[in-house]
Protein backbone atom coordinates (compact mmCIF):
# COMPACT_ATOMS: atom_id res chain seq x y z
CA UNK A 1 0.00 0.00 0.00
CA UNK A 2 1.27 3.24 -1.01
CA UNK A 3 1.78 6.24 1.58
CA UNK A 4 -1.29 7.82 -0.01
CA UNK A 5 -3.57 4.36 0.72
CA UNK A 6 -2.15 4.61 4.48
CA UNK A 7 -2.64 8.09 4.56
CA UNK A 8 -6.26 7.77 3.73
CA UNK A 9 -7.16 4.72 5.93
CA UNK A 10 -5.66 7.03 8.97
CA UNK A 11 -7.86 9.79 8.07
CA UNK A 12 -11.14 6.90 7.89
CA UNK A 13 -10.32 5.45 11.28
CA UNK A 14 -9.65 8.79 12.61
CA UNK A 15 -13.43 10.07 11.60
CA UNK A 16 -14.58 6.65 12.73
CA UNK A 17 -13.47 7.19 16.39
CA UNK A 18 -14.33 11.03 16.29
CA UNK A 19 -18.06 9.59 15.20
CA UNK A 20 -18.22 6.87 17.79
CA UNK A 21 -17.24 9.24 20.58
CA UNK A 22 -19.55 11.42 19.05
CA UNK A 23 -22.33 8.64 19.48
CA UNK A 24 -21.46 7.84 22.63
CA UNK A 25 -21.48 11.06 24.23
CA UNK A 26 -25.22 11.63 23.00
CA UNK A 27 -26.16 8.63 24.51
CA UNK A 28 -24.43 9.03 27.63
CA UNK A 29 -26.42 12.62 27.75
CA UNK A 30 -29.71 10.56 27.16
CA UNK A 31 -29.32 8.26 29.37
CA UNK A 32 -28.84 10.81 31.94
CA UNK A 33 -31.79 12.61 31.41
CA UNK A 34 -33.82 9.31 31.19
CA UNK A 35 -32.48 8.61 34.45
CA UNK A 36 -33.36 12.25 36.27
CA UNK A 37 -36.82 11.70 34.76
CA UNK A 38 -37.12 8.33 36.97
CA UNK A 39 -36.14 10.26 39.70
CA UNK A 40 -39.06 12.58 39.45
CA UNK A 41 -41.00 9.33 38.76
CA UNK A 42 -40.02 7.82 42.16
CA UNK A 43 -41.16 10.99 44.17
CA UNK A 44 -44.47 11.49 41.75
CA UNK A 45 -45.56 8.09 42.66
CA UNK A 46 -45.08 8.52 46.12
CA UNK A 47 -47.18 11.62 46.36
CA UNK A 48 -49.47 9.83 44.16
CA UNK A 49 -49.61 7.38 46.94
CA UNK A 50 -50.43 9.41 49.51
CA UNK A 51 -53.33 11.52 48.05
CA UNK A 52 -56.16 8.99 49.02
CA UNK A 53 -54.41 8.84 52.42
CA UNK A 54 -54.95 12.61 52.59
CA UNK A 55 -58.30 12.07 51.44
CA UNK A 56 -59.26 9.26 53.30
CA UNK A 57 -58.39 11.41 56.43
CA UNK A 58 -60.41 14.37 55.05
CA UNK A 59 -63.44 12.53 53.89
CA UNK A 60 -64.47 12.23 57.96
CA UNK A 61 -64.99 15.94 58.41
CA UNK A 62 -65.06 17.09 54.92
CA UNK A 63 -68.64 15.16 54.50
CA UNK A 64 -70.12 17.91 51.99
CA UNK A 65 -67.46 18.42 50.44
CA UNK A 66 -67.75 15.11 47.96
CA UNK A 67 -66.85 16.97 44.62
CA UNK A 68 -63.77 18.13 46.01
CA UNK A 69 -62.45 14.80 47.60
CA UNK A 70 -63.37 13.02 44.12
CA UNK A 71 -62.06 15.37 41.84
CA UNK A 72 -58.81 15.31 43.53
CA UNK A 73 -58.66 11.67 43.24
CA UNK A 74 -59.63 11.84 39.68
CA UNK A 75 -56.66 14.47 39.51
CA UNK A 76 -54.55 12.19 41.16
CA UNK A 77 -55.52 9.07 38.72
CA UNK A 78 -55.25 11.32 35.74
CA UNK A 79 -51.69 12.24 36.61
CA UNK A 80 -50.43 9.18 37.34
CA UNK A 81 -51.71 7.95 34.30
CA UNK A 82 -49.87 10.44 32.45
CA UNK A 83 -46.79 10.19 34.63
CA UNK A 84 -46.57 5.89 33.35
CA UNK A 85 -46.78 7.58 29.74
CA UNK A 86 -43.92 10.17 30.47
CA UNK A 87 -42.05 7.06 31.99
CA UNK A 88 -42.06 4.91 29.28
CA UNK A 89 -40.42 7.41 27.37
CA UNK A 90 -39.06 10.60 28.43
CA UNK A 91 -38.21 11.64 25.15
CA UNK A 92 -41.74 11.55 24.13
CA UNK A 93 -42.20 15.52 23.91
CA UNK A 94 -46.25 14.65 23.77
CA UNK A 95 -46.21 12.24 26.85
CA UNK A 96 -43.87 15.19 28.68
CA UNK A 97 -46.26 17.48 28.52
CA UNK A 98 -49.28 15.88 28.58
CA UNK A 99 -47.79 14.93 31.80
CA UNK A 100 -47.10 18.72 32.94
CA UNK A 101 -50.32 19.54 32.07
CA UNK A 102 -51.76 16.26 34.55
CA UNK A 103 -49.75 17.41 37.17
CA UNK A 104 -51.48 21.17 36.70
CA UNK A 105 -54.62 19.72 37.04
CA UNK A 106 -53.89 17.68 40.21
CA UNK A 107 -52.47 20.61 41.73
CA UNK A 108 -55.13 23.25 41.11
CA UNK A 109 -57.54 20.51 42.70
CA UNK A 110 -55.21 19.87 45.83
CA UNK A 111 -55.17 23.78 46.53
CA UNK A 112 -58.73 23.71 46.41
CA UNK A 113 -59.09 21.17 49.07
CA UNK A 114 -56.63 22.74 51.01
CA UNK A 115 -58.89 25.98 50.54
CA UNK A 116 -61.53 24.37 52.24
CA UNK A 117 -59.66 21.79 54.78
CA UNK A 118 -58.87 26.09 56.21
CA UNK A 119 -62.81 25.93 57.25
CA UNK A 120 -62.45 22.14 59.58
CA UNK A 121 -60.33 22.91 62.73
CA UNK A 122 -61.19 19.53 63.77
CA UNK A 123 -59.37 18.22 60.59
CA UNK A 124 -56.53 20.83 60.92
CA UNK A 125 -55.76 19.34 63.96
CA UNK A 126 -55.75 15.51 62.79
CA UNK A 127 -52.80 14.03 63.69
CA UNK A 128 -52.60 11.66 60.91
CA UNK A 129 -53.64 14.86 58.40
CA UNK A 130 -50.68 16.56 60.22
CA UNK A 131 -48.42 13.45 59.42
CA UNK A 132 -50.25 13.22 55.75
CA UNK A 133 -49.14 16.79 55.20
CA UNK A 134 -45.55 16.11 56.75
CA UNK A 135 -44.70 13.54 54.33
CA UNK A 136 -46.65 15.77 51.07
CA UNK A 137 -44.27 18.63 52.05
CA UNK A 138 -41.22 16.36 52.05
CA UNK A 139 -42.24 15.17 48.58
CA UNK A 140 -43.18 17.81 46.96
CA UNK A 141 -40.06 19.59 47.65
CA UNK A 142 -38.05 16.73 46.30
CA UNK A 143 -40.07 16.56 43.59
CA UNK A 144 -39.21 19.93 42.84
CA UNK A 145 -35.00 19.45 43.16
CA UNK A 146 -36.04 16.14 40.68
CA UNK A 147 -37.34 18.33 38.03
CA UNK A 148 -34.72 21.07 38.14
CA UNK A 149 -32.52 17.87 37.93
CA UNK A 150 -34.23 16.73 34.98
CA UNK A 151 -34.61 20.07 33.15
CA UNK A 152 -30.67 20.48 33.69
CA UNK A 153 -29.88 17.29 31.98
CA UNK A 154 -32.49 18.02 29.03
CA UNK A 155 -30.79 21.38 28.30
CA UNK A 156 -26.92 19.41 28.51
CA UNK A 157 -28.02 16.86 26.50
CA UNK A 158 -29.94 19.10 23.99
CA UNK A 159 -27.43 21.53 23.76
CA UNK A 160 -24.90 18.85 22.74
CA UNK A 161 -27.53 18.04 20.25
CA UNK A 162 -27.59 21.26 18.83
CA UNK A 163 -23.97 21.88 18.71
CA UNK A 164 -21.99 21.50 15.85
CA UNK A 165 -20.23 18.93 15.13
CA UNK A 166 -22.91 16.66 17.03
CA UNK A 167 -25.48 18.57 15.02
CA UNK A 168 -24.50 16.25 12.07
CA UNK A 169 -24.85 12.84 13.95
CA UNK A 170 -27.80 13.90 16.06
CA UNK A 171 -30.38 13.46 13.07
CA UNK A 172 -29.19 10.32 11.33
CA UNK A 173 -28.77 8.55 14.93
CA UNK A 174 -32.01 9.45 15.79
CA UNK A 175 -31.38 11.55 18.93
CA UNK A 176 -34.69 13.48 19.02
CA UNK A 177 -34.99 16.59 21.26
CA UNK A 178 -36.07 16.11 24.56
CA UNK A 179 -38.94 17.96 26.16
CA UNK A 180 -37.91 20.09 29.44
CA UNK A 181 -40.72 19.65 31.91
CA UNK A 182 -42.05 22.88 32.28
CA UNK A 183 -45.42 24.37 34.52
CA UNK A 184 -48.57 24.80 32.25
CA UNK A 185 -50.55 26.08 34.60
CA UNK A 186 -51.31 30.08 34.84
CA UNK A 187 -49.20 32.38 36.80
CA UNK A 188 -51.86 32.33 39.51
CA UNK A 189 -51.80 28.22 39.69
CA UNK A 190 -47.94 28.53 39.66
CA UNK A 191 -48.22 29.21 43.68
CA UNK A 192 -46.81 26.10 45.30
CA UNK A 193 -49.39 23.99 46.86
CA UNK A 194 -49.69 25.16 50.66
CA UNK A 195 -50.04 21.93 52.83
CA UNK A 196 -50.10 23.70 55.87
CA UNK A 197 -53.39 23.33 58.50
Amino acid sequence: MSNGGWIFLGIVVVIAFWAVSIYNGLVALRNRFKNAFAQIDVQLKRRYDLIPNLVEVAKGYMAHERGTLEAVIAARNGAASAAQKAAADPSDAKAIQGLATAEAGLSGAMGRLFALAEAYPDLKANQNMLAVQEELTSTENKISFARQAYNDTVMAYNTARESFPDTLFAGVFGFKEAELLQATESAEERQAVKVKF
